[in-house]
């Protein structure tokens, strides 16, 4: 009762910090270290745990406490204020975006609204370089495209973490967003060249080759096509992933001089729209298989 009491006697002025920076978003590491460095002033006791802490200001001031239980780790934030969800989201993981469909939506590029809420957190080490031939190409994309299992259910949402290939944050962008019903927010996300990209890699992660398709066909007015080359050659895959941009945009009904752009690029195996089809034709011109009637 005796910490009770301090804490209840210095709250006011336990609000007024947290309330200098206004609504904000904290890791439970961060309020550990505000009653760190506060806890002299406010006469708190030695003994008043950040669990103590966080549950009076849960219980008796602004602080929400949502808890994230991903199969790899359990994340939990803790929301001073009004925050929009979006942005809140985006705390789960430091240096995280936006992307995939997720980010598609965002910019336009599908006339679903996805389910499933895409955040991106790349690898902090560079991926090691395997080499490629046509049989490895071949085996890869005969299996299951890979996908996360780190993904959980928060409100009427799917919130998926992708844990991405060092790319050095190419091409995402802050920008204010509005998503289905939700406030808007300021976030950061992949821009369209770079969404388009990441679609191509992961149809799985984008609604699938359908939709990839449609993405392409309402980015034609906003895309660079110079940015999306020049993006191509940094990023380096191993895959010849420029034959199933090609290919999608020849389908979209690019003009010739972008469509040429793609083709400077050397197509020296044959490669696949996706992984494990069943049922598929040969688009010659582009040196890949794609779905039957896509």
């Amino acid at each position: 009762m005796v910490n009770r009491s301090r804490i209840q006697i210095a709250k006011a002025d336990i609000v007024a910090r947290f309330n200098e920076k206004g609504p904000h978003v904290f890791k439970y590491r961060e309020i550990g270290a505000i009653l760190s460095a506060e806890r002299r002033g406010w006469r708190l006791a030695q003994k008043t745990t950040i669990d103590e802490f966080i549950g009076f200001l849960a219980k008796s001031a602004d602080l929400q406490v949502f808890e994230f239980d991903f199969p790899n780790r359990v994340e939990k934030l803790y929301v001073w204020g009004s925050v929009p969800t979006l942005e809140m989201l985006l705390h789960l993981k430091a240096n995280s975006y936006f992307s995939h469909y997720t980010a598609a939506r965002m910019h336009g590029l599908t006339e679903q609204i996805p389910t499933s809420i895409y955040i991106n957190h790349e690898r902090s080490t560079e991926t090691p370089r395997a080499d490629v031939d046509q049989a490895a190409i071949d085996e890869a994309f005969a299996q299951p495209a890979r996908a996360t299992q780190n993904a959980v259910t928060f409100g009427d949402r799917r919130i998926v973490l992708v844990n991405s290939a060092k790319t050095l944050q190419l091409g995402v962008v802050t920008q204010t967003v509005k998503y289905g019903a939700a406030e808007d927010a300021t976030v950061r996300l992949t821009n369209v060249e770079r969404t388009l990209i990441d679609a191509v890699v992961r149809p799985i992660y984008t609604g699938g080759v359908f939709e990839v398709a449609k993405a392409f066909e309402l980015a034609k007015e906003q895309v660079s096509v110079n940015g999306l080359c020049a993006m191509l050659r940094k990023l380096g895959f191993i895959y010849p992933y420029h034959q199933a941009i090609g290919y999608y945009m020849e389908r979209a009904g690019y003009r010739p001089k972008q469509l040429d752009l793609v083709r400077s690029f050397p197509m020296e195996y044959d490669f696949y729209l996706t992984h494990e089809m069943t049922d598929s034709e040969y688009v010659k011109q582009w040196r890949l298989h794609v779905p039957r009637g896509l």
